[in-house]
């Protein structure tokens, strides 16, 4: 799901220009900036071009390869309902209604999983593309079209595309999109036509975005640099089965059958294998250490609407039985946290057969990707479904070792399996350059310049037989394979029963999902697809593997019959929300050492608990106000032994009486949750930050924000800055994600821990345990606020550090100013807060502002369908002046749901307009 990262970089000074090639992102060529600096550009955007992209939808159209007219309902919010006759008839239908609303954005989205964004924005994205072609997405996803996918899917797709093209027939860029005539000032781009591939391709960036534990596996490397075994244990701590409930309690794998069984009896005494590392002589621990390091910054120039990296990027999503209802039949909820975007990586829309049929097989309705047919999340008229990130681990780096025209495996030279790929470049030329793959994956360290340098200069061990000239890092990721995620799409969407569900999930085999499951019939479930790989004991994907060694190598995959799943628990609701699937000792196979460490799951299984406690009865609203809890756990850790640290200096004191009497809640207004989580933020820095290695410092998810508005001081070099908060140039920051929960807790025993210690700064006294540490955070907190906010603690507010801007995820990140000012919006001041239910996430590392969001809530009611609730991020449109555009984020931002309308009727009585297309 695509969403912005900023991942973590490595970059030092004198690294100027890929500095630069960070800040642009995707960016429009620098003629742009001239052009548009002139008061003529100014007065180009009259109404009539903004307008001229903005859809009918009203009337008629005449679509050529209709097979029957189509009607297409939508409500107040511009919410597409279509109504067709047959299949084919309504996938293209989705297709041209789709595009009317976001063919900009789904134009981008093709370019950047083909690696071609230099075609549209220039220079600026040649590197992005170099790494976009190595990855080769969209050879894949045609590998996948040719190969994998039901003749019944690519027969949808191709109608999909045909709908996307009836739409782009005859129109100029200007009439897609106005962004296309900002476009047009600096080179003659023109959209090209549609194609099912550019659908399929999009499954590859969402994977990307949900690969799971690489970044991990790349930081514990990094850490050996500085730290040693017990140390890096502490900062991955193992997940508290004690505490934290798994999503499976029900359940055990059968060894004698080799089967999952639900309420088994036997309990394995599991054959998970922990990590033991590597093998490496001290020359190839050097070069791993140089190649992972350069890694941060070819990672770093990823687009930022690829994905997200970073700990406490999560989901949520719970089903709850009838029995625990007031309605009697289930509800189920879910809210998938990704970057903030706009618009909305999310779509809404319902798909309709007038009558279901062996002709027409749909009736659904939920959330789909601009740019791709059916629905991903949703329900139809039997079934409702919602997913959350598994996080399993289905990706492996590998350290290679290379020589000459090859790579080294088992003590042989191996050909590299290489190609060659010409990027275009508007307003340049073009560049060629060679992909190169090993058996373990395409080799990432040939994307930067530097890495190849490193590799070559750590020379292999020259008292090995195996001489090289170097080394280097490949990616192994299930994603790279050809898959039948697309299939899955379809098949979820017309499934009726428990049965048809997990077969259609079985399909769903990159990226791995959390699925829960409810229909009308009063049953719930969840279930784990996914290609899952299995590896040779004594290796549990943790930390990256020396590529030359096929002990190494990936030994098959778990199969589906043997991954978890839960149907109708007796304890009557079921959780995901990114905590470990399965305990470990129920279970032979390690699917991920790095899971979520629970606190968002078990804070809701706790309110699920208390609502049902004496027999309570759960409501439609109760669940809306569950996904709006933003209670800190970690507060409730902390602030009793913040509150018992005496305090001399009077302002200080002042601060810390804000958190007397507080409920740990983080609402925008609260001058509590301000403070506390700058007192967080600064435990970080002390504890953590200048014992990391410095490899591992990141840039933090950064925005451009304009000046925090205040009733009292302010800094006034705070009127354009880039929020990524303060940080020393060689020091690394924790993100303060809840793996970051977890090794505090581990710690407030051990009040002399070394973790507490840090030296004196400036007039900041050095502290030697853990009290006179919170002491120093506390004392920092308050004068970072004083600057932030003002000396007046009445003037604080969560609100005022904890904001949300929406950008354009091109020309509104970098672009001039007017553009910006055209396509972006905000800010919103928000409650909650990291690893809470509602995860307005933070990166502790880049300073409070809101880098990723619930994209979306639902709540499904399996009583009356009609009675469901959603809403979005921002809105249908992508047109930057359309009521649409952002007229449901105020709504989404307060926590409130729209009514989802699903029966013929309730569509009708909710419509405003009514567009009619023609055969």
């Amino acid at each position: 799901m695509p969403p912005n990262t900023t991942a973590t970089t490595g970059d030092t000074s004198g690294k100027s220009g890929r500095k630069k090639g960070r800040k642009a992102r995707l960016v429009v060529l620098v003629l742009v900036l001239a052009v548009v600096g002139g008061i003529a550009f100014g007065a180009y955007w009259s109404i009539s071009t903004v307008r001229a992209s903005f859809p009918q939808t009203k009337g008629s159209i005449t679509l050529q390869g209709l097979s029957g007219p189509v009607e297409v309902e939508r409500d107040g919010y511009g919410i597409p309902q279509i109504y067709a006759s047959s299949d084919e008839d309504l996938f293209m239908a989705q297709g041209y209604v789709q595009a009317q609303d976001r063919f900009y954005e789904m134009d981008v989205r093709r370019h950047m999983t083909s690696g071609r964004l230099s075609e549209m924005f220039g220079k600026s994205q040649v590197k992005n593309d170099e790494f976009l072609r190595t990855l080769g997405w969209d050879r894949t996803a045609q590998k996948e079209y040719d190969t994998t996918l039901s003749a019944s899917t690519k027969k949808y797709l191709q109608a999909y595309s045909e709908g996307v093209n009836a739409y782009l027939a005859g129109k100029d860029g200007k009439d897609i999109s106005l962004e296309y005539a900002a476009l047009g000032f600096t080179n003659d781009y023109k959209p090209q036509k549609w194609t099912p591939v550019d659908s399929v391709a999009w499954l590859k960036a969402m994977a990307w975005d949900l690969r799971g534990n690489m970044q991990d596996e790349i930081d514990r490397a990094l850490m050996t640099s500085r730290l040693g075994p017990k140390q890096i244990a502490d900062l991955y701590p193992e997940y508290p089965y004690s505490r934290n409930k798994t999503i499976v309690q029900e359940g055990q794998y059968d060894e004698l059958t080799g089967t999952f069984e639900q309420n088994g009896s036997t309990s394995s005494s599991g054959t998970s294998t922990s990590t033991t590392g590597t093998s490496t002589t001290s020359t190839e621990g050097s070069a791993l250490q140089s190649q992972l390091s350069g890694l941060y910054n070819l990672l770093d120039n990823v687009p930022t609407a690829v994905g997200v990296n970073g700990q406490g990027i999560g989901s949520n999503s719970w089903v709850v039985a009838g029995k625990y209802t007031i309605t009697g039949k289930p509800l189920l909820a879910n809210d998938p946290h990704l970057s903030a975007s706009l618009p909305s990586v999310w779509y809404q829309m319902g798909l309709h057969c007038r009558t279901v049929s062996s002709k027409c097989q749909y009736d659904v309705t939920g959330y789909t990707f601009a740019g791709m047919p059916g629905v991903i999340i949703g329900h139809n008229a039997d079934i409702a479904w919602g997913m959350t990130n598994s996080g399993v681990d289905v990706t492996d780096l590998y350290l290679e070792k290379l020589s000459g025209d090859g790579y080294l495996y088992d003590g042989k030279t191996v050909p590299f399996k290489s190609r060659k790929e010409t990027i275009k470049v508007a307003g340049g030329k073009s560049k060629t350059i060679v992909v190169r793959e090993t058996n373990n994956g395409p080799l990432l360290s040939d994307r930067d310049d530097e890495l190849v340098t490193v590799g070559k200069k750590a020379t292999v061990d020259t008292s090995a037989p195996d001489r090289g000239d170097g080394y280097g890092i490949a990616l192994r990721w299930t994603a790279l394979d050809a898959g039948t995620s697309m299939d899955a799409v379809f098949a979820m969407d017309k499934a009726s029963d428990w049965s048809e569900f997990r077969s259609a999930a079985a399909l769903f085999d990159v990226p791995s999902q959390n699925l829960i499951y409810a229909d009308t019939k009063n049953n719930i479930g969840y279930t784990l697809p996914g290609r899952i790989p299995t590896r040779a004991k004594g290796d549990d994907g943790s930390i990256p593997a020396p590529g030359w060694d096929s002990k190494y190598k990936w030994t098959g995959y778990i199969k589906q019959s043997e991954l978890p799943y839960e149907y109708n628990p007796k304890r009557g609701y079921i959780v995901t929300a990114n905590q470990a699937v399965v305990d470990k000792d129920k279970y032979p196979y390690t699917l991920t050492t790095d899971w979520g460490y629970g606190t968002r799951s078990q804070r809701i299984t706790d309110l699920i608990e208390s609502k049902i406690k004496g027999g309570g009865k759960i409501s439609t609203d109760d669940m809306r106000q569950m996904q709006l809890d933003d209670s800190s756990e970690i507060a409730k850790l902390l602030v009793p032994k913040l509150l018992k640290i005496d305090i001399d200096d009077p302002d200080v004191r002042e601060a810390q009486k804000l958190l007397e009497g507080w409920d740990y809640t983080q609402d925008a207004d609260s001058a509590a949750a301000a403070y506390f989580n700058a007192v967080w933020r600064n435990i970080l820095k002390l504890a953590f930050g200048n014992k990391l290695p410095k490899e591992l410092r990141v840039e933090g998810q950064c925005l451009w924000v304009s000046k925090i508005d205040s009733t009292g001081p302010v800094d006034e070099d705070a009127d354009k800055v880039r929020e990524c908060g303060e940080r020393d140039a060689d020091q690394a920051q924790p993100d303060g994600g809840d793996r970051w929960f977890e090794v505090v807790r581990n710690l407030m025993d051990d009040e002399n821990s070394d973790w507490w210690k840090t030296p004196a700064q400036g007039t900041r006294p050095k502290a030697d345990n853990r009290d006179q540490l919170f002491e120093r955070a506390m004392i920092d907190a308050r004068w970072e606020l004083t600057s932030k906010l003002g000396k007046d603690i009445d003037t604080w507010s969560w609100g005022r550090l904890h904001r949300l801007f929406l950008k354009n995820q091109t020309l509104g990140t970098s672009g001039p100013d007017i553009i910006q000012y055209v396509l972006n919006r905000g800010p919103w001041k928000l409650s909650g807060g990291e690893a809470t239910v509602n995860a307005t996430g933070w990166n502790a590392a880049g300073g409070y502002g809101v880098v990723w969001v619930p994209s979306m809530r639902m709540v499904v009611n399996l009583d009356d369908l009609d009675k469901s609730k959603w809403i979005n991020l921002t809105g249908a449109s992508g047109h930057a002046f359309s009521a649409h555009y952002t007229d449901q984020t105020s709504k989404w931002a307060n926590g409130e749901l729209l009514p989802w309308s699903f029966s013929k009727k309730a569509v009708d009585d909710s419509t405003s307009d009514t567009l009619v297309l023609k055969p």
